[in-house]
Parts: C-alpha cells; sequence; structure tokens
C-alpha cells in the first residue's frame, strides 16, 4: 500500500522516473531562524621572519550565552615574499579553545556590525564576539584553555625551501587548504556555545629566519538557537 507524505504546507511529496521512483527532495542550509549564516575571510600582514613556536596567528571567539556558533569550514592560505636562509619543514594548526573567559588581542580584529559578513541582508548581524588576525606578528592570547598542547583538530604541513624566489611565477607556499570542511553534510559540523572558539597556531618549530609571508583564512559559519 501506498503511503503518502505531506510537507508543512499540505503539499505531497513527489517521486521522480519510472524505475526508482526516488523520493524529490531540496537540500537546504540550517534552519537560523532569526540569526544568520556567514562568510569571514582575513588577511595577515607581512608576517616577521622566525615566526615562534605555538604563536596564535587566527582565533575566532563565540561568547554569546544563548545561541550557538555551528562552523562548517575553515581554510588557509600562504603566499611567500622572501626566501628562507634554511630550508624547514614546518606546519599549522587549528585547535579548539574553551572557557575562553578574555578575547585575545593585537593583529587585526574583525568588524561584524550591521550587514558585512552576511549571507542575506535580512539576517541577523552576527553574534561572534571577537575574530582576528596577525598583521606582523603573533596574537595575544586572552583567557582561554586549548584543548591540547599539541593534538589539533586540522593540520596541514609543507616545506619551506631556500630557492630564490624572484624567479618563480608562484610564489605560494600554501594553496587554498582546509584546516576543517563539513559542508557537505555528511561530517559533524564544530559547534561552540558560549566561551568557546578556535585558533590556528603555528608548528612547535618556529619559522626558518628571513623568510616572510602573507595569509589569509576564511571561516564559514552559521549562527542558530539549536542544533
Amino acid at each position: 500500500m501506498a503511503i503518502q507524505i505531506q510537507g508543512n504546507g499540505g503539499t505531497v511529496a513527489e517521486v521522480d522516473g519510472t524505475t526508482f521512483r526516488a523520493l524529490r527532495v531540496t537540500v537546504r542550509p540550517l534552519n537560523y531562524g532569526s540569526l544568520g549564516a556567514y562568510n569571514l575571510g582575513m588577511t595577515t600582514g607581512t608576517m616577521a621572519a622566525a615566526l615562534g613556536a605555538n604563536a596564535e596567528i587566527f582565533q575566532f571567539r563565540w561568547a554569546e550565552a544563548t545561541n550557538l556558533a555551528v562552523v562548517y569550514r575553515v581554510k588557509i592560505s600562504i603566499g611567500q615574499q622572501l626566501a628562507a636562509t634554511g630550508a624547514l619543514a614546518i606546519s599549522l594548526n587549528m585547535a579548539i579553545a574553551r572557557g575562553w573567559s578574555a578575547a585575545g588581542s593585537g593583529g587585526l580584529r574583525a568588524v561584524l556590525t550591521g550587514n558585512i559578513n552576511k549571507l542575506r541582508t535580512s539576517m541577523g548581524t552576527s553574534l561572534v564576539n571577537d575574530a582576528g588576525i596577525s598583521t606582523t606578528a603573533a596574537l595575544t592570547a586572552g583567557t582561554k584553555t586549548i584543548d591540547h598542547a599539541t593534538s589539533n583538530i586540522g593540520s596541514v604541513a609543507f616545506g619551506v625551501g631556500t630557492g630564490a624566489i624572484t624567479t618563480q611565477t608562484n610564489m605560494s607556499l600554501l594553496p587554498d587548504t582546509d584546516l576543517f570542511n563539513a559542508v557537505n553534510g555528511a561530517e559533524h559540523p564544530i559547534v561552540f556555545v558560549q566561551n568557546e572558539g578556535f585558533i590556528i597556531r603555528n608548528s612547535p618549530v618556529a619559522w626558518p629566519a628571513t623568510v616572510t609571508w602573507v595569509g589569509s583564512v576564511n571561516v564559514s559559519w552559521a549562527e542558530a538557537a539549536a542544533f
């Protein structure tokens, strides 16, 4: 016996084709209600040579008490400006922080007022408390507890060589790379409650002397009352 499925407005669900009779569905974003969905892209200044071990270069803090921040994607890319005097393999790492009672400082802090970074004008202004990226050096940590000193939720490793960059047509140290990606719906996004967030930090090894670089970070998230 056939069973009909009705939607909220009373419309009966449709099926496609004559072989499999697959149910028609439309994939939708998270139901954000009066809140919204957002994307933030930030770029460093020229980062000074020999960036220290575990230096924080990006911070994203959620301090709102009632709602949730649902992070779907975090990407990073780096372009080189000056060659290194010694080759080295390093990494950049994304780690979750909790108990984040005071925001970090330094660098460039994001402005998220009004319509900035909304994916639709009618969405609410973002409730993100603070986001910031380095300009030339490490950010000040603020007050928080990182989940683990060396374990991260996302990592990317790459090498820095000593070749003359003036002869290169592409001076990318790190092409646009996911540190976290849950956009297809099969993976669980990161869900932040009050005083949680994430950082991007240098590896436990300092950058090589003389090499300078510029990096970009992109974050996609939604804000909702429930998930």
